[in-house]
């Protein structure tokens, strides 16, 4: 049986390229069942019993430079919602920040391991896990510049083998449990990037994926949400995005939470400066949910791999190139073999277009042509299939 492997050999090694609450459990294929878009949970102003004090030696700009849970509500729904009874209760936080989502955690039951790439917070979380009995390791780093794939990156940067060997985290087969949980909030600078390389890191199974398939709980835009879940049934949300994420993962919605609870203005009893009501009703409008990424047991076969994932995304995203043409005449301009042949083995009719598959059919697809005997060369490559963008 083929196991997931470490390293890329070098032509492959590419860089994936370019209170106020409503609770819910949708996985991927829910959308199927409904066209109700997540805009159907209406934002609201979460309640005001927030962060009441700014943690000692943090200045209020740090709060306001990025987004923080700073809802104790919202801390304690997601502490319930990630240490359910699975056997896992290693949590790894991204930028914890004022550490309320940290705290509840703790209280909850949970080993925490915070990476928090502002040293302003540094020395809060620290105290905090000596008061909540020293389950908590706190490092000074960066979640999202874990094992760079680009020259000049800002520090800090930590390698994610070094990191995991220091913490002790032991690796688990691809087949066993989850060998620990991430949360955050995923950044909205470069976010696009940031999505290509988590997509690339899985598929190559690197970067945290050496320990085995560590699951992600991460807060998306609302829009980028919805994206990721779409499939035939959602058309204008559907992209080439949307088949990677679900064939690489079982992609859940935990949670919608309003702009407001991440916003230190709308926590705060008393403001520094009134917002402009332009501003405010903007950050109202905006919901940010809590996705659940857990890789699936069954994403690499023998024919899907670690080596050439990246003919697999290609072959996706030629396809949604056109996204309302006919399979049959794109598959004349990805392999040598014939479509008739390729659409009988997938028992796919000839008229089915690009925008009626779902994840499912085109990973088939693509180990349909993998698994043909008869020919040497399965697929046919441009100089697209050798760009590299970071």
């Amino acid at each position: 049986m083929w196991a997931p492997m470490a390293g890329l050999s070098p032509r492959l090694a590419l860089p994936a390229f370019a209170g106020a609450t409503r609770l819910c459990l949708w996985r991927s294929g829910a959308a199927a069942r409904s066209r109700r878009s997540l805009s159907g949970f209406p934002p609201k102003l979460a309640p005001r019993e927030g962060l009441r004090d700014l943690p000692p030696g943090v200045p209020r700009s740090r709060l306001e430079s990025k987004r923080y849970v700073l809802s104790p509500s919202l801390a304690e729904t997601v502490a319930r919602l990630l240490l359910r009874d699975d056997g896992c209760d290693l949590i790894l936080e991204i930028n914890p920040g004022p550490g309320i989502l940290t705290r509840a955690l703790l209280q909850s039951g949970a080993r925490v391991i915070a990476l928090e790439s502002d040293k302003a917070f540094i020395p809060h979380l620290e105290s905090l896990g000596k008061e909540l009995g020293g389950k908590l390791h706190v490092l000074h780093t960066d979640f999202f510049k874990l094992d760079p794939r680009s020259f000049g990156v800002i520090k800090p940067v930590v390698n994610s083998k070094l990191l995991f060997q220091e913490l002790g985290i032991e690796t688990l087969s691809w087949s066993n449990g989850i060998p620990l949980k991430v949360v955050g909030i995923f950044p909205t600078k470069n976010e696009k990037k940031m999505i290509w390389k988590v997509l690339h890191d899985i598929y190559s199974c690197t970067s945290i994926y050496r320990y085995g398939r560590v699951q992600l709980n991460l807060f998306f835009n609302e829009l980028e949400s919805q994206r990721m879940m779409a499939n035939p049934q959602n058309p204008n949300l559907y992209y080439a995005l949307s088949v990677l994420w679900q064939v690489a993962y079982d992609v859940k919605l935990l949670h919608v939470e309003p702009w407001s609870s991440f916003d230190i203005s709308s926590q705060s009893v008393q403001q520094e400066k009134p917002q402009s009501k332009e501003s405010s009703e903007q950050q109202v409008q905006q919901n940010l949910c809590l996705i659940q990424l857990t890789p699936h047991k069954d994403l690499f076969s023998q024919q899907l791999t670690s080596v050439n994932y990246d003919v697999f995304f290609h072959m996706t995203k030629q396809c949604f190139l056109k996204r309302h043409g006919k399979l049959i005449d794109h598959l004349t301009s990805l392999s040598p073999i014939d479509a008739m042949d390729i659409l009988k083995e997938m028992d796919q009719d000839k008229n089915i277009k690009i925008i009626d598959m779902y994840p499912s059919d085109f990973k088939c697809l693509f180990e349909t042509i993998e698994c043909s005997k008869d020919h040497t060369f399965k697929w046919l490559y441009d100089d697209f299939m050798e760009d590299v963008i970071i």
